[in-house]
């Protein structure tokens, strides 16, 4: 089941977001989010009229997903950045492409054009991901994070929702 994330879902979502964070370079993201600045990501995401959402299997959540605006300003008020994280021991299950899938349709229910997935350069099995889901590479920006002593690039993968 996918829902829409309430604060109370904050401990649950970090509980998959902070691993990735700490232990990978899937994320930039250098320090572990509180359950505090969760809840604050959740309420200022979904003010802005886009999506944070869970998917919940036998009460426990297991994957979220959340989008926003690519950058700021009106001129890119119709083109979308997503970020999707799984419990590892499922990916491969569906759950991403069906997150994919909701995200997707409520931006494109909201007037989105575009929508957008940084992917870490060396995270083949996202790269992966993207393609099988109809995106495309439009952009490589060399050595744009640094995490764990390296330089990472970062890949811009997109999808134009109007087709």
């Amino acid at each position: 089941m996918i829902r829409d994330a309430v604060p109370g879902d904050a401990a649950a979502i970090g509980a998959i977001w902070n691993p990735i964070v700490r232990d990978t370079a899937i994320t930039f993201w250098p320090t572990e989010r509180s359950d505090d600045e969760i809840r604050a990501y959740i309420a200022a995401k979904q003010d802005a009229g886009h999506g944070v959402f869970v998917a919940e299997e036998r009460g426990l959540i297991t994957s979220f997903a959340a989008y926003g605006q690519f950058r700021n300003g009106g001129g890119y008020a119709h083109s979308m950045e997503h970020t999707i994280y799984t419990d590892p021991a499922l990916r491969g299950s569906g759950l991403g492409a069906a997150l994919l899938a909701h995200l997707e349709a409520h931006a494109r229910t909201r007037g989105a054009r575009l929508m957008i997935g940084g992917v870490t350069g060396s995270n083949a099995g996202s790269i992966a991901f993207h393609a099988r889901h109809g995106y495309a590479e439009w952009g490589r920006i060399p050595a744009a994070g640094f995490k764990f002593g390296q330089w990472h690039d970062l890949i811009l993968m997109g999808k134009d929702l109007s087709r």
